[in-house]
């Protein structure tokens, strides 16, 4: 029966009401998701997993928004606040470089200068107007003076803002989190976050796309959102992407319950939640979008997540924590190389950019990036292989 119905799955298009449904699904339908899932991804991916080396940069940990789930924000004159000055960025992209890393992650909190007059100061005493004239100025820094390949994730952008950053930028990301309204209401995971909204995130979506910049994007499950809306998460990603072929991968993230934070009662999403989710975004995305869900955020899932249609680990860091959820550490590239294997799988690096931009689409590749692009991968798209490093 569950081989039947894989292969009904697989020979037709995935309606929303059955995307919906199968975000339920038990026994033989599950079976039946999985299989067809891990078919789709085979199909596509063949039996090839990846990541990317990077080293974590929090320029600031300022934020206009006030999310329910985050525990990287802080207010001015709270214990932790911090904006990194460019020595201290240039330390960390140094020693990222030392270990063997690629990309450089930026990431920060959205347009804090709108909220906080100190902190726009700030800024203005360094000679810059916003937060994110401050970042491209870093990113360019690092560029620079390391090497390192940025990856800014700085929230909601405008037009005008992915064109200032795009020059300094292999890639850019921003997470889509949900399409639902009802997470902007008082108690809702989204109240008093005007970067949240989402009309706000999709046109950030959509001006990347207008401008050819490969951008990583996804989910984050279990603030509140319902199967529904889950989906229609899933399905404006897709349109976009069929628009514009500039959504080089799809994140599928757990929400993880914290001391500090609004919704530390919340229930976290189980693997099973996880797993059903991964394969259902298989389904709508089809076998060459990159899906991916975080290794260190349920360490005892990667045979699920694998058998579930996911091709990508995410960005794995040597020398610096998630500070987006600082209680899961990285798991060492070793012994991620080692659960892979034992899955079936060849744990292969990429850069920030997916192998498939640089064997196929360089126009998304900035001009001044293709020649580092060229010396750190193979005829793959991908960097040679090496012993991996702990």
């Amino acid at each position: 029966m569950s081989s039947a119905l894989a292969r009904r799955l697989l020979d037709r298009p995935l309606s929303r009401d059955d995307a919906v449904a199968l975000l339920t699904a038990e026994g033989a339908e599950l079976e039946a998701l999985l299989a067809a899932a891990a078919a789709l991804r085979d199909a596509g991916k063949g039996r090839v997993v990846t990541y990317s080396r990077k080293v974590f940069i929090p320029l600031t940990n300022l934020c206009r928004d006030s999310c329910g789930y985050c525990t990287f924000v802080r207010r001015p004159g709270e214990p932790g606040a911090r904006t990194l000055e460019p020595e201290e960025v240039l330390a960390i992209a140094r020693a990222g470089a030392a270990a063997g890393c690629k990309e450089a992650l930026f990431s920060l909190g959205d347009k804090p200068e709108r909220r906080y007059p100190t902190y726009r100061a700030w800024l203005a005493a360094r000679g810059y107007r916003s937060t994110i004239e401050y970042l491209a100025a870093m990113c360019r820094l690092v560029l620079e003076e390391t090497g390192l390949l940025p990856h800014a994730n700085p929230g909601a952008l405008t037009a005008d803002e992915i064109a200032l950053l795009r020059d300094v930028n292999v890639s850019m990301g921003m997470m889509l989190e949900s399409t639902s309204e009802r997470l902007l209401a008082r108690g809702q995971a989204h109240w008093a976050s005007p970067d949240k909204v989402p009309a706000v995130r999709l046109a950030t979506l959509r001006a990347a796309g207008e401008q050819r910049v490969a951008f990583t994007t996804g989910i984050l499950i279990g603030i509140g959102e319902t199967p529904a809306e889950r989906v229609d998460a899933l399905l404006a990603i897709r349109d976009l992407h069929a628009r514009y072929g500039h959504i080089q991968e799809v994140i599928i993230q757990n929400f993880r319950a914290k001391p500090d934070i609004r919704m530390r009662a919340w229930p976290e999403p189980s693997v099973l939640d996880m797993v059903r989710t991964i394969a259902v975004a298989r389904l709508l995305l089809g076998p060459t979008m990159n899906i991916q869900a975080p290794p260190n955020l349920m360490p005892d899932a990667y045979p699920r997540y694998l058998a579930a249609g996911l091709n990508d680990w995410g960005g794995i860091s040597p020398v610096t924590r998630d500070y987006i959820n600082p209680e899961a550490p990285w798991p060492t590239l070793a012994a991620l190389a080692r659960a892979t294997a034992a899955a079936g799988f060849t744990l292969r690096e990429r850069l920030a950019i997916y192998p498939e931009y640089v064997r196929e689409r360089p126009e998304f590749i900035p001009a001044s990036l293709r020649a580092r692009v060229a010396r750190w991968t193979d005829a793959d798209g991908l960097v040679p292989d090496e012993p991996a490093r702990k």
